[in-house]
């Protein structure tokens, strides 16, 4: 982390063409309204706000003067007002840069600095193209200028509320060649649309609504996609909102663009924004009345920065944004607090003896901040720590707060433990070691670890590869933030798949669940790869699904927090959510998988042990509850749920499934279940006998099949067992029963016949018992011989 040095006074105007008259204008009593640099800066622009002539309005002052003359504009009150000044950059010289002065009817002066001539007006050109168009705001992106204009209705008593969209975003090119200056054609951006101020990052525009907006307009903000031709809505309450793509001029109509968003956006809070400004880094900065400062970026999407001190802030009072690298400077009320963008930690408060300071341009001194005040410009020079040995600060603090939350858990007194605590009470080493541990790995490894005792020195040893796991995993996090938008998709894949191996081989509690189903819920298509990675998960040469993770993870993913466990807030259990990636991704593997799972619960875990998963509810039927929860009624989940029911092996299951069948009619597939699931218990061989039968005494489906059938007739049911349930189910006939019927679906005694042959012939069970002695040789046995 870098750290601000002392205020010092870097000039006092003497190198500034004219010094004492910026001095003397700046301790004026009226401060002026706006002060810029040049992106070089080497010169200083100052806006005054009205004032009697002479006094100029726009005075450009150089610094390091090398000649030439000063810029000077001043007009009469009859003329509109002034509402840009802007650089644009100059496509003829690289590096080069022009000035453009921009007033309210649409007039643009455009003037170049040259070395040792001075300030020089190129050419006047007038940016509406209507005589009674009147320019909001203004905004320059590289040579191209971009404003919001106000088109007045033709009939000047005509009702206000039917013409409140008279508003349209253009822009136009700035063209400069060897013939001058001219603008390329005006390219309508928006139009129909409410008063938006503008503001444009190097490669996008933000539309802020205006404060003196309709409250249904003022719900959300407008972010200009030129490259992509492409508008997004977004809201910072509620992030992204919608995006179009604008193919012609007759979609930027504003009233199109909000048709399918209507109804979202009327719910939505109305803005909440004091003062706005845009980032280095893309983003928007928005300062809310409450201190709060958020960045929306391109995307659409906000993030919380900092909160300044000091409660509301009144309508009034003056906020100043700048970023300089990866610094926020924001200034209020004579109050310089210094931000790191990054994180939102505050780096330093400054309470400056001025009240009112102007931020300048700082190029190729990023680590610096320069200000504008009435005695001079001041710096703050950054500078990282002189021991580059030294740990990052917020990441040893985050070592300690960990600690705390993990010995406050464990801790049965009632006083709350602090890291201040933690670091004075000498008991708890672990976190102290971690933090020394951090502070020498993380150096360069070409500068060797000096000063690590030895204790900590084995246990660095033995900590070096989480540690380079660590350092790769925030390594990638940079990439996938820094990555362009063709390669965030694999740099994604690749740190899903290691946030959830990292996940599944620590402690798996309701914080780490809930994270994994964000993960599962944001990258579906990385988690199904991660997860088939994690367990390993193929096909075998005979098309069998394997598995070869570790029994670690197997009970990470089987005897995690359960559904009752981790409440009714939307979190899914690890199985569950393996589960809905199968169906979404390998729907075929899925039964497979359940499988596995109980082969594995039958090595580890007692049956019908509380312990295990097996002990709360069957994992066949948690894989049946993800099933139910797709809605979708389909030949496709039929045949789901029959496979994960006979994947379990479970008499209750199988009898399911087999009643399933029997009510899709699928005959065949009854016959081969029952043949299959006969041979596992003599019990459940009975009772899907028991149940085929009841169907052949009602109807002809299965008389193909009674061969089959037959065979599977348990030894100790009797032939008056077998026409107790034939009578049972029999089909009740509303009339009077005739002798042959024409209807051809009547059980006969000819069907029965061979079931009934067979169970007489067969042996009864103790016949069975006396076959040995029965089968002897001759009966009775021979008389022994006489012993004479």
């Amino acid at each position: 982390m870098k750290r601000a040095g002392m205020l010092r006074q870097v000039s006092d105007f003497s190198d500034f063409s004219r010094g004492h008259w910026l001095q003397e204008l700046l301790c004026q009593g009226e401060e002026p309204s706006r002060v810029q640099s040049s992106p070089d800066g080497q010169h200083l622009l100052v806006l005054q706000k009205s004032r009697p002539p002479p006094l100029p309005q726009v005075v450009a002052f150089q610094r390091h003067s090398v000649g030439g003359a000063d810029l000077e504009r001043n007009w009469q009150p009859p003329q509109p007002t002034l509402v840009g000044l802007l650089f644009l950059q100059s496509p003829v010289t690289l590096g080069s840069w022009v000035l453009a002065i921009v007033w309210e009817h649409g007039r643009t002066e455009v003037w170049h600095f040259v070395v040792a001539l001075g300030w020089q007006l190129l050419q006047t050109l007038e940016l509406c193209q209507g005589a009674r168009a009147r320019i909001i705001s203004v905004c320059s992106q590289g040579a191209n200028l971009v404003w919001c204009e106000e088109r007045p209705p033709l009939d000047a008593h005509s009702d206000m509320s039917k013409c409140a969209f008279r508003f349209c975003v253009c822009t136009r090119a700035l063209e400069m060649g060897d013939q001058g200056v001219r603008l390329g054609t005006v390219r309508i951006v928006l139009h129909n649309s409410p008063e938006y101020q503008v503001l444009a990052s190097p490669q996008h525009v933000f539309l802020v609504p205006a404060a003196a907006s309709f409250a249904t307009t003022s719900k959300f903000l407008l972010i200009w996609h030129p490259e992509k031709a492409k508008l997004t809505i977004t809201a910072p309450s509620a992030g992204f909102i919608h995006s179009k793509v604008l193919h012609s001029s007759s979609e930027s109509d504003f009233r199109k663009l909000l048709l399918g968003s209507v109804g979202l956006l009327s719910g939505l809070a109305p803005l909440d924004i004091h003062t706005s400004a845009v980032s280095n880094s893309e983003g928007l900065l928005l300062v809310s009345t409450k201190g709060a400062v958020n960045m929306v970026e391109p995307d659409g999407t906000q993030r919380h920065i900092f909160d300044l001190e000091g409660g509301p802030l009144a309508q009034g009072s003056s906020v100043q944004l700048k970023t300089f690298g990866s610094i926020l400077a924001c200034m209020l009320a004579g109050v310089l607090y210094l931000i790191d963008q990054n994180s939102g930690r505050l780096i330093e408060k400054k309470i400056l003896s001025m009240k009112e300071v102007h931020f300048l341009e700082s190029p190729g001194e990023e680590d610096s901040i320069q200000l504008l005040t009435q005695t001079g410009i001041y710096g703050f020079s950054f500078s990282k720590p002189e021991d580059s040995s030294r740990p990052e600060p917020c990441l040893v603090e985050m070592v300690f707060e960990e600690a705390c939350r993990y010995y406050q858990r464990r801790s049965l007194s009632s006083s709350k433990l602090t890291v201040e605590k933690l670091k004075k009470g000498g008991v708890f080493q672990a976190p102290v070691a971690l933090a020394a541990i951090l502070q020498h790995s993380l150096r360069q490894k070409q500068k060797p670890a000096r000063g690590l005792q030895d204790t900590y020195a084995k246990l660095l040893s033995t900590m070096s590869l989480e540690l380079q796991s660590y350092m790769s995993l925030e390594l990638l996090k940079t990439c996938v933030v820094c990555a362009p938008e063709s390669e965030v998709e694999s740099y994604c894949e690749e740190l899903v798949e290691q946030e959830v191996s990292r996940v599944l081989h620590s402690d798996m509690d309701k914080d780490n669940l809930a994270y994994l189903n964000s993960i599962f819920a944001s990258f579906p298509k990385a988690a199904w790869k991660a997860t088939r990675s994690c367990l390993q998960l193929q096909q075998n040469g005979d098309g069998l699904l394997v598995a070869r993770a570790t029994p670690e993870v197997w009970k990470k993913v089987l005897g995690g927090p359960q559904q009752e466990e981790v409440g009714q807030n939307g979190v899914v259990p690890l199985f569950e959510l393996i589960c809905a990636s199968f169906l979404r991704f390998k729907p075929k593997w899925l039964p497979s998988f359940v499988e596995l799972t109980q082969q594995y619960v039958s090595i580890s875990w007692a049956y019908s042990s509380k312990e295990g998963p097996e002990g709360r509810v069957p994992l066949y039927k948690r894989a049946l509850g993800v099933l139910a929860r797709k809605n979708k009624c389909s030949e496709a989940n039929d045949e789901m749920e029959l496979e994960l029911l006979l994947c379990s092996k479970r008499p209750k299951a199988v009898l399911q499934a087999l009643h399933l069948l029997i009510r899709l009619k699928r005959w065949q597939r009854v016959v081969e279940v029952a043949e299959k699931f006969s041979k596992l218990s003599p019990l459940l061989n009975k009772e899907i006998f028991t149940t085929l039968l009841a169907e052949f005494a009602q109807h002809r489906e299965l008389d193909p099949y009674l061969d089959t059938l037959w065979l599977l007739c348990p030894a100790e049911l009797t032939a008056s067992d077998i026409l107790t349930v034939v009578l049972q189910h029999l089909p009740h006939s509303q009339e009077d029963p005739v002798p042959f019927s024409t209807e051809g679906n009547q059980l006969t005694v000819g069907l029965l016949k061979p079931l009934l042959q067979r169970v007489v012939q067969r042996p009864c069970v103790q016949d069975e018992m006396y076959s040995d002695a029965l089968q002897s040789p001759t009966f009775p046995p021979p008389t022994p011989p006489r012993e004479h």
